[in-house]
This record gives structure tokens, sequence and C-alpha cells, in this order.
């Protein structure tokens, strides 16, 4: 099981608590490595606004989550950010996944 997200059908984003990219899987280079150039080992803050800026920061000193939807040329995902912690508990960053939504999304009441 050694890299078990890389060819996911999402993306997934990993940085640490300075905001320095760790890890992408493949979707993830897919999406957002621009002139084929990689985010790893490069801060994703200067890609947000502040207001994103704040959100991950609190997110991450909180140890809170934070999920929504966008919709971009016509193609609608899911947002997922969670704080990852190291083995005794500490948060040490944040992990993105974004996932797209098909139109015809059930919804199940269980």
């Amino acid at each position: 099981m050694n890299d078990w997200a890389e060819h996911m059908h999402c993306a997934i984003t990993v940085c640490d608590n300075e905001g320095t990219v760790m890890y992408m899987n493949e979707r993830s280079r897919e999406t957002f490595n621009k002139n084929g150039e990689s985010m790893v080992g490069k801060n994703l803050f200067p890609c947000h606004q502040q207001r994103s800026q704040d959100m991950i920061r609190h997110m991450m000193q909180t140890d809170t989550t934070n999920c929504y939807t966008i919709s971009k040329n016509g193609v609608k995902k899911m947002i997922f950010q969670s704080p990852w912690k190291d083995d005794n508990g500490e948060v040490r960053g944040m992990v993105e996944i974004s996932i797209i939504l098909p139109d015809d999304l059930p919804h199940y009441q269980r």
C-alpha cells in the first residue's frame, strides 16, 4: 500500500502548518500545477485570498473542518478540508480533498 491516494478519482492536496505543499496526488497535480510546474515544496497561501488564508489558519489552530461545493467550468465539486495530525495528536497541517459531483448525484434518507 505504498501510495494508495495517487490514482484516486479525486484531488488530494496536503500541506504543513506553514502552508507548504507536501503532497499532491495525480488529480491534484493535473488541477493545480501551473505551466507544468509542481506546487510541491511551494507555499499555498499566495494562491488564496486573505479570507481563505485566515480560514485555513483558523482550521489548523482549532482542529476544525470545512466543507462546501463549487461550480467551475461547468463542473460541480465538493471540497473537504481537514487538519491532519501526527501520532501524538498534534495538528501538523491541512488536507484538501476535491471530488467531482455528478449531475445526477443520488441522495438517500437513512
